[in-house]
């Protein structure tokens, strides 16, 4: 099975190891929802650009895999583009998306498949999604919060599975609140594998929208909070900040073992576009 440390090696331009293939591009999942061929477009643009080494695979889901082979054959990369498979029509249908990918390998290079986990993650469904998905594909599952959701999170992780956190969505109660996420990282540090979070931190650093009262999470704020974890600070106060400068001097402060350290953790998360941190992390002085 591919590690954090091969998705997320180092880009060709020296991007920080902190920082490198940290960028999922989620830009065909809400609230983007760009068109494929639009999101073929920017994801290519973004791949040959200053900042292609924070950038990881493109997520697309079953339903609209076809649509992105089109526009990829159109496209004509110079090499297969990495991506990760979104399951959004139900397990039985991954075997299927697998053979047509299979078939498309001058376009496509499949690293991951993702999907949510039911109510009750028992180890009969995870035997299913590990006979389903090849070993050499990082399977990543949702687990649904709730009661018990963290024993969930421990028996994805025993099954090889990278565990995903929801960080947001289309409403308030999809957020996880700060006691929440730091419940989780207490777990997820301590697991053999590392995890991913959705979509859902527009920013770097935490915010209020002042429209819809959302309290979006920050990726700087998750990378900071994992490291403090990990070395026994604060991870409470890391996730709550919203003090852009602390926060970039400390994660700018982290040894190349250390930025790894955190990145074998946190892996990454999805971003509403193949650019969305860019101006946040140059403005902070970061890339």
């Amino acid at each position: 099975m591919s590690s954090a440390v091969e998705l997320h090696a180092p880009g060709p331009r020296g991007t920080p190891p902190l920082l490198a293939r940290l960028a999922d591009d989620a830009s065909l999942f809400s609230p983007a929802s760009a068109s494929v061929a639009q999101a073929v477009e920017d994801h290519l643009r973004a791949r040959d650009g200053e900042y292609a080494g924070l950038l990881g695979p493109i997520l697309c889901q079953v339903s609209r895999l076809p649509e992105l082979i089109t526009e990829l054959a159109k496209a004509k990369p110079a090499e297969p583009v990495p991506m990760s498979l979104v399951c959004d029509t139900g397990l039985g249908e991954v075997p299927k998306a697998l053979s047509i990918i299979e078939g498309r390998q001058e376009l496509l290079s499949l690293r991951m498949v993702e999907m949510p986990g039911p109510s009750d993650v028992d180890d009969v469904w995870l035997e299913r999604v590990s006979e389903f998905v090849p070993e050499d594909v990082v399977r990543v599952v949702e687990p649904r919060r709730g009661e018990g959701w963290l024993d969930s999170v421990r028996r994805v992780a025993e099954f090889g599975c990278w565990p995903k956190l929801r960080s947001g969505g289309q409403t308030v109660e999809s957020f996880p609140s700060v006691d929440v996420v730091a419940e989780f990282l207490a777990v997820a540090t301590t697991l053999d594998v590392p995890f991913k979070v959705t979509a859902g931190m527009p920013r770097a650093v935490r915010r209020t929208d002042s429209e819809t009262g959302f309290p979006y999470h920050g990726f700087l704020n998750l990378l900071v909070a994992v490291g403090r974890a990990l070395s026994g600070q604060d991870v409470r106060g890391a996730l709550a900040s919203t003090d852009a400068a602390e926060l970039a001097a400390e994660a700018g402060s982290f040894s190349d073992e250390a930025a790894k350290a955190v990145r074998g953790v946190f892996a990454s998360y999805g971003a509403n576009s193949p650019t969305d941190p860019v101006s946040d992390l140059v403005e902070l002085e970061l890339l």
